[in-house]
């Protein structure tokens, strides 16, 4: 690295000073774009594989790092990237993943989640925390020395992902184009850094046909993505006296005339990685239906099968509870619900497993259970679980940049929730939430309503980043 007489830490202070109104201002512009998946929108042919929204989130961020300096490759819409070249000849490229797809916004918010708003320390818009938040400031670590004309000994590669939220295959296309960096971290978890993934398993349950003329529930729908808590849900029912249904403890319910009930469920949103405080919609709704024998017999056995999955997130109602020394206790949840043209009703299963047990175990005491109620049980995508050897010097250049910064001890962990690092041969998740610093009730988490970070956090996790990036 060129020398600087300057101490590092004065550099940062300068940078995030002048230039925190430029953060601002570019996160403001990606937050402003509904940047979520919408296949049936999707044009392959015009770099939009995704659809609408990550076309131009992706075409955003690009433009920002063109804004910078940096040369920018768009890779047919799945995936960009940025380069900031080191030195003549360099052989090492260290890689930076963010994402600025995201989940949809869902119900429950109060301030505008397709806009930037700023209240009390806290910035608050879909994405200010899953990961348009900490994609920009990363990048803005990345300027900062490029703007000071320093040269590294190996080059930076920062690529911008478009499908983080729905399979990952944007890193499938640049894996089948470009090598893998010889490491890269991601931004999108935790500090000081995590070292494994729980293993991910997603799936769909999915009912029998039911009988048109017998049929009780005509329609039932809920949640907005599979790897959350569902904080909503409702169904139509058909009933002799909808006007005597009385409601309950998070459910509502409306007579629609003509012998038709809809009943609406309020849950509490949850990132399905730590479904713990969470407070499923569908589950409650579904419980409701049992309670007040609102369903025939054939929709009754599929509504019991649903609450072994919707009335724990251990997996225990199938028995799949388990844990390990590296990653604790298994995790499942039922995320949404819907009814398919066939009238069939559709469950999805999202599990984050421990090494202690496989996904073929897993599957088969799901199936077990699905069969036996006349469901059938379809794979979606399996992930097994990611580990790296936490001593190794790359996981410990990322851990020393976060005491120093922060003066702290902290040492590596894993998780449940699931990144891109899981994609590379050789990654790491890196910040910036701080889930052990309480937040005002007010502000939400990832994927869930008025979604917020602080602002501090975020000019930490700038500096953080800027002294990681001269690090290696």
């Amino acid at each position: 690295m060129t020398n600087t007489s300057v101490p590092i830490d004065t550099l940062i202070e300068e940078y995030v000073n002048e230039h925190w109104n430029d953060v601002l201002a570019d996160l403001e512009t990606l937050v402003a774009i509904p940047s979520y998946r919408e296949d049936q929108k999707a044009v392959p042919e015009q770099s939009a594989p995704f659809g609408p929204g990550p076309r131009a989130a992706l075409t955003a961020i690009l433009e920002i790092a063109q804004r910078m300096g940096f040369n920018t490759t768009d890779l047919d819409g799945h995936l960009g990237f940025a380069d900031y070249k080191g030195a003549e000849g360099a052989s090492k490229q260290i890689g930076i993943i963010g994402h600025v797809d995201v989940v949809p916004a869902g119900p429950g918010w109060t301030v505008e989640p397709y806009a930037l708003t700023r209240k009390e320390g806290y910035l608050m818009g879909r994405g200010v925390a899953d990961d348009k938040g900490p994609v920009v400031v990363a990048l803005h670590a990345m300027n900062l020395w490029k703007q000071l004309g320093i040269t590294l000994p190996y080059d930076i590669r920062f690529l911008f992902g478009a499908a983080e939220e729905t399979g990952m295959e944007d890193v499938a296309y640049y894996r089948e184009r470009y090598s893998d960096p010889d490491f890269l971290f991601t931004p999108d978890a935790e500090f000081p850094v995590c070292y494994g993934e729980k293993g991910h398993y997603d799936g769909k349950i999915v009912s029998p046909v039911m009988n048109p003329e017998t049929r009780a529930v005509t329609h039932i729908e809920g949640g907005t993505a599979p790897n959350a808590v569902p904080g909503s849900a409702f169904a139509l029912v058909k009933c002799e006296n909808p006007a005597a249904l009385t409601a309950a403890d998070r459910i509502t319910v409306t007579d629609l005339g003509d012998g038709t009930a809809r009943i609406d469920a309020a849950g509490k949103c949850q990132h399905a990685s730590i479904p713990e405080g969470g407070i499923n919609a569908i589950g409650l709704l579904v419980q409701y239906l049992l309670d007040n024998n609102l369903c025939n017999s054939e929709e009754r056995a599929f509504f019991e099968l649903e609450m072994r999955l919707l009335g724990c997130t251990d997996g225990s109602g199938f028995g799949c509870n388990c844990a390990d020394a590296d990653f604790g206790a298994l995790t499942m949840v039922g995320g949404m619900i819907s009814t398919d043209e066939c009238g069939r009703f559709e469950q999805t299963v999202d599990s984050r497993f421990p090494t202690s047990i496989t996904v073929d175990e897993l599957e088969e005491r799901i199936r077990c259970a699905t069969c036996k109620s006349h469901a059938s049980l379809w794979r979606t995508s399996v992930q097994e679980p990611f580990l790296m050897d936490p001593s190794c010097p790359e996981v410990q250049t990322l851990l020393n940049a976060y005491n120093s910064a922060t003066g702290e001890n902290a040492q590596p962990f894993t998780m449940g929730g699931g990144t891109y690092a899981r994609m590379f041969s050789k990654a790491a998740s890196f910040g910036p939430e701080k889930p052990w610093i309480p937040v005002p009730e007010w502000v939400g988490g990832m994927h869930s309503p008025d979604e917020g970070i602080s602002e501090e956090s975020l000019k930490e996790a700038l500096a953080i980043y800027a002294r990681v990036l001269i690090g290696f």
